[in-house]
């Protein structure tokens, strides 16, 4: 098991998104790395056909690859620069462990019962990724870390309202028990278009919920440095045209993706800089 997931990180980290060009060289390889750990984790808890325990087994073995890393004992190569990173940029061990107990909910297939819930998930699936950033930027404070949190969380939400029609065939739900009692709404619900006037309401509300929250945490632009600005810019701007594009198919995502095409990020790229 540890020699195929150790694979999947080396590819991982070799294929990393090319929007990384606009972080300074020196950056790239612990950010490249972090994101190789968390793409694996989130492989353990998605891909494939093991069942819910199998997979919490493979994220808990993940896990314990990097302890021993952090404890002087890397398993190989990929641990020993993940645990160097670690050690030179102050990163806490935590956020890592946080992002596993995401995955391990992923895994469970938890159902939330209130948006309160939805919220103390991005907690752990997201918000660990804004936080290690600030830390490798060495702009990590009380201020920047709530801004970022505030962003992270509503990239995630984000991904939820977009990924509806991909979440429902892994039967998995991130709009809480509550929520569909108050829009009279079932799971089943979600595997087709009926009752779209409700579903579409429910959805308008969350689009404006999110973008607030987008909006609450722009300040952290100028809150970082130059190095990592653009890159911010791009992500901020990202999600709200992912928005835009759910609010311009009329809010039903049930059955069909959204995407960003060309245009958008050409569009997305503008903003950023402008912005």
């Amino acid at each position: 098991m540890a020699d195929e997931l150790l694979q999947l990180a080396a590819k991982h980290y070799e294929n990393f998104p090319v929007g990384s060009v606009f972080i300074p060289r020196k950056y790239r390889t612990p950010i490249h790395l972090i994101y190789a750990f968390v793409r694996v984790a989130d492989d353990i808890a998605d891909e494939g056909s093991l069942n819910s325990q199998e997979r919490i087994e493979k994220l808990n073995g993940w896990g314990s690859l990097l302890q021993q890393a952090i404890q002087g004992r890397p398993s190989d190569g990929f641990f020993e620069k993940l645990a160097a990173v670690i050690a030179t940029h102050e990163l806490p061990v935590q956020l890592f462990e946080d992002l596993l107990t995401a995955f391990r909910k992923d895994a469970e297939n938890v159902l939330y019962q209130s948006f309160d819930d939805v919220l103390d998930y991005c907690t752990y699936s997201a918000n660990p990724i804004g936080r290690l950033l600030l830390k490798i930027f060495h702009c990590s404070n009380e201020e920047t870390e709530r801004l970022s949190d505030d962003i992270c969380t509503a990239l995630q939400l984000t991904n939820f309202w977009q990924d509806i029609s991909v979440d429902t065939r892994r039967n998995r739900f991130y709009i809480a028990r509550d929520e569909f009692q108050q829009y009279r709404l079932s799971l089943i619900d979600l595997y087709s278009d009926m009752h779209k006037d409700r579903f579409v309401e429910l959805m308008k509300y969350k689009i404006e919920w999110t973008k607030n929250l987008f909006e609450s945490g722009k300040p952290l632009f100028h809150a970082v440095p130059k190095s990592f600005r653009y890159e911010l810019k791009l992500t901020w701007h990202g999600g709200m045209r992912v928005l835009k594009k759910i609010e311009e198919q009329g809010y039903d995502t049930r059955l069909l993706r959204p995407k960003l095409e060309t245009k958008d990020k050409l569009l997305i790229a503008a903003q950023s800089l402008l912005s």
